[in-house]
């Protein structure tokens, strides 16, 4: 476990100086420190006290083995939909068909179905497998 979290670090921390290094080129820091402080804002104030709170709810509610599916799938969900949300909410037709070509919603929709699919086999395994622990 050492090393995977140790290669997790070393990854992470290579995708922030090629982060840093993009920055260089940014020339109006405006957008970029509305764009980072709306993320931090909607992280902290939405995404965060929203997974914490589906967390409790299932544990109260019995649901411990689903727990941290659930909330994994939140997180996910969330920081994708963060992401999105400029081309989402983009306003409808613009001057210059190829800018923003593709068809985010349903790009955006395809990504949360894969979400909750993948959540879904992940808790349809833990059951199977704690069912078959019983068993034996």
């Amino acid at each position: 476990m050492k090393a995977t979290r140790a290669l997790a670090g070393v990854a992470g921390l290579a995708l922030m100086g090629v982060g840093a290094s993009l920055l260089l080129d940014v020339r109006e820091w405006t957008g970029v420190l509305l764009w980072l402080g709306g993320a931090v804002v909607l992280h902290d104030g939405l995404l965060a006290p929203l997974v914490l709170l589906v967390g409790l709810v299932l544990l109260r509610g019995g649901g411990s083995g689903l727990r941290g599916p659930v909330r994994g799938a939140l997180t996910v969900a969330g920081a994708l939909t963060i992401v999105a949300l400029p081309v989402l909410l983009r306003p409808g037709p613009r001057a210059n068909s190829s800018v923003l070509p593709l068809g985010y919603w349903g790009n955006w929709l395809l990504a949360m179905v894969a979400v909750a699919t993948v959540t879904g086999l992940v808790v349809a395994g833990r059951w199977f497998r704690r069912g078959r622990r019983g068993a034996s």
